[in-house]
């Protein structure tokens, strides 16, 4: 049986979707579903009940930069309880394997093309450093379970996911999200000029929601491996020219205007896929334009019109 955690969130909706296509039986959990993994008896109850071989994990407390400087402490708190609960009913109830995946924001400020040998080769940007962290804890926390109990978690480390059915607030969403719903609600109510968070220079490599999704239920069959193994094409684009593209995209005809004001996070972002290539026989596939074409479609039908 597999045990997807996290089920309603963005990424947790997209790997039951294509469970469901493959025909693949599996179990859906989440918060709204009725239970909270911050809660170590309901689940261990959870797992006792299901008795998962496999866990995807796709739950997490997270939001852009902006939510996370106004929700840092309970950032740190909800994720460390989630990863400390997750292990120890996995362990428990001997669940054959967790693929975990971890922001790409667990790297070094100083790292621009994200290898897994320099995953700790330095501190955290400040604008992400405590959900980095907390995904960095959870890598050490499988570490320590698979070093003393012999328990099984693939660490993927994915790059900023983007897509439909994403967040479309300003807080809760990260740029590309939230420049889909300023761009676009800014053509409909013919707003003159749109503003654009920070200087626009900062560079990311983004993966689409389904690839995101299709690396986790992947992961379920590769080899194991201790450490964390990156998933992506080491290309990125730069806020600016995102904002051009959505712009392009959505049929927008204004002005584009920067507010430095704004942070802009980590100056450049993308991740040495190679070592997750070889390991899964897989790389992403999604093409970036198109995607981002689809993402503002499926905004303006779900969400601008409803």
């Amino acid at each position: 049986m597999i045990l997807v955690t996290g089920a309603t969130g963005f990424l947790g909706k997209r790997v039951c979707r294509q469970l469901t296509a493959h025909g693949v039986a599996f179990t859906r959990t989440s918060l709204s579903l009725g239970t909270d993994l911050r809660d170590s008896p309901a689940t261990l109850e959870l797992f006792e009940r299901v008795r998962p071989s496999y866990v995807l994990n796709c739950a997490a407390y997270v939001g852009g930069i902006q939510f996370g400087y106004k929700h840092s402490a309970e950032l740190f708190h909800n994720n460390l309880l989630i990863t400390l609960n997750l292990l120890a009913a996995a362990k428990a109830t001997g669940v054959k394997r967790m693929v975990n995946p971890i922001s790409n924001c667990a790297y070094p400020a100083s790292a621009t093309l994200f290898k897994e040998a320099e995953f700790w080769d330095g501190p955290l940007h400040e604008s992400v450093m405590v959900y980095g962290f907390v995904r960095k804890a959870s890598w050490m926390g499988s570490w320590a379970y698979a070093r003393q109990y012999g328990l099984d978690v693939l660490n993927i480390v994915l790059s900023n996911m983007y897509g439909p059915e994403d967040h479309f607030e300003e807080e809760r969403s990260h740029a590309l999200g939230a420049l889909i719903m300023k761009i676009v609600r800014a053509r409909v109510n013919q707003q003159a000029q749109v503003t654009v968070w920070g200087s626009g220079t900062p560079v990311r490599e983004w993966l689409h929601v389904d690839d995101g999704a299709e690396a986790m239920i992947r992961g379920m069959q590769v080899a194991p491996a201790l450490e964390p193994v990156n998933i992506g094409v080491g290309k990125g684009i730069s806020v600016m020219d995102m904002a051009l593209l959505i712009k392009d995209l959505a049929g927008y005809t204004g002005a584009l205007q920067l507010d430095t004001s704004r942070p802009d996070g980590a100056p450049y972002k993308t991740v040495d896929g190679t070592r997750g290539a070889a390991l899964f026989g897989w790389q992403p596939t999604r093409e970036f334009r198109q995607g981002v074409k689809d993402t503002i479609a499926w905004y303006i039908k779900e969400v601008l019109k409803s």
